[in-house]
């Protein structure tokens, strides 16, 4: 499990540039993930992809390592994403959680994450390969299991 969000974190004084500590954290990320795939193991990148540039990355460093790329996008409503975003923001459990409310209040707080909604879905649908999963709020078991299906099976786009 490779969360970029917390090698971003571990960046001292990352907040004063956060673009340029993403950019750092995201060369270290992949530079990670090519020591785990050389080594014969697993990566599993959980990111929110509003951007291709780094899907790219991460597909041509398996190419590179001739490792299989599986990329899987988690959709569902964007009203109850945006209300479990609230609902974290407001309790943060980690410190992840804590940075994230803080980015998204440097992009607009809550009001921008429709925009940032619409680049996923952008992301997605100039990425015929990826295997689309639709979640529903609290039904973790059901998203565990359709993940397992959707890495396992063959590309599809049921939404």
């Amino acid at each position: 499990m490779l969360d970029v969000d917390i090698v971003r974190g571990m960046l001292g004084g990352w907040l004063a540039d956060p673009g340029q500590a993403g950019r750092i954290a995201r060369r270290m990320a992949i530079e990670m993930a090519r020591v785990q795939l050389l080594g014969a193991r697993d990566v599993i990148v959980p990111q929110f992809l509003g951007q291709l540039p780094f899907v790219l990355d991460l597909e041509r460093l398996c190419r590179e390592v001739a490792a299989e790329f599986v990329e899987v996008a988690l959709v569902g409503d964007p009203d109850e994403a945006a209300a479990r975003f609230a609902r974290r923001s407001a309790d943060p459990q980690t410190p992840e959680h804590r940075d994230a409310t803080a980015l998204q209040q440097r992009v607009g707080g809550p009001a921008a994450l429709p925009a940032q909604y619409e680049r996923l879905l952008a992301v997605i649908a100039a990425r015929p390969a990826t295997r689309t999963i639709t979640v529903v709020d609290g039904e973790i078991d059901q998203a565990y299991a359709a993940l397992l299906g959707a890495v396992a099976g063959p590309a599809s786009r049921a939404e």
